[in-house]
């Protein structure tokens, strides 16, 4: 019965032959593939959107607070006001290292200037480095496997609609033309919403991977120079 009906489907030239007309009259494998692929395409958008605008945030956020850093105000002040409740990666690092050199005040002379402070400053940072930046490629590895993979799943709704359309092919024992190409429209159309989801994702992923690893490389860089002048004033005080 569903090959007659599969049949009568495919034997109607004058279809519907738009996208909303092929996704109507797909398979309901291919149509499941499609609406993953179509979801899948949307969260890309979103974590797209969020992961760029949280950058430049975090850029801006960063600029400020450097040169607020570097204009040669109280390091204390500064803890104060933004380290102690940070609001940005930079800070975060900034409010880690001042914490741990303020417990290490308290530490002998003989500590200081065998460098523990400094050890544990530099630890410090890492780790909130290393957190933060955890926190801003959450989400990344749903681009990278959505850009390897949706390619092979729209394969595979194409493969599925093919067999599918064959087959009510077969038990029509027509293979005139305008009767074939609306079964293999619609078996397509699932690769071509593979590939729409895709695309950008890979191309965003490498955009967004490059700015984080720039981002990364600042943090790290602060935390060196800021760990320096901690440093010399943990000597200053031994």
């Amino acid at each position: 019965m569903n090959g007659a009906v599969d049949a009568v489907n495919l034997a109607a030239p004058g279809g519907d032959l738009s996208l909303w007309g092929l996704f109507l009259q797909a398979d309901m494998v291919v149509k499941i593939v499609m609406l993953m692929l179509l979801a899948a395409s949307i969260w890309v958008w979103a974590i797209v959107f969020e992961k760029t605008m949280g950058l430049r945030r975090a850029n801006r956020a960063a600029d400020a607070f450097e040169e607020r850093f570097w204009s040669g105000g109280s390091l204390e002040e500064l803890f104060d006001d933004e380290g102690a409740k940070p609001t940005h990666p930079i800070a975060a690092v900034f409010g880690a290292a001042m914490l741990e050199w303020r417990r290490s005040a308290r530490a002998s002379g003989a500590d200081l200037a065998r460098g523990f402070v400094r050890d544990r400053i530099e630890r410090a940072m890492g780790v909130t480095i290393q957190r933060e930046m955890e926190s801003l490629e959450k989400w990344m590895i749903f681009l990278a496997s959505v850009g390897s993979t949706a390619p092979f799943i729209g394969l595979f709704g194409t493969v599925w609609g093919i067999m599918h359309s064959f087959s009510a092919i077969a038990a029509m024992h027509n293979t005139n033309l305008a009767v074939v190409a609306p079964g293999i429209a619609e078996a397509l159309m699932a690769t071509a919403i593979g590939l729409v989801a895709a695309i950008p994702a890979v191309l965003a992923y490498n955009k967004i991977s490059t700015d984080m690893a720039r981002f990364a490389a600042r943090m790290e860089g602060f935390a060196t120079e800021f760990g320096g002048i901690l440093s010399r004033q943990s000597e200053e005080r031994a």
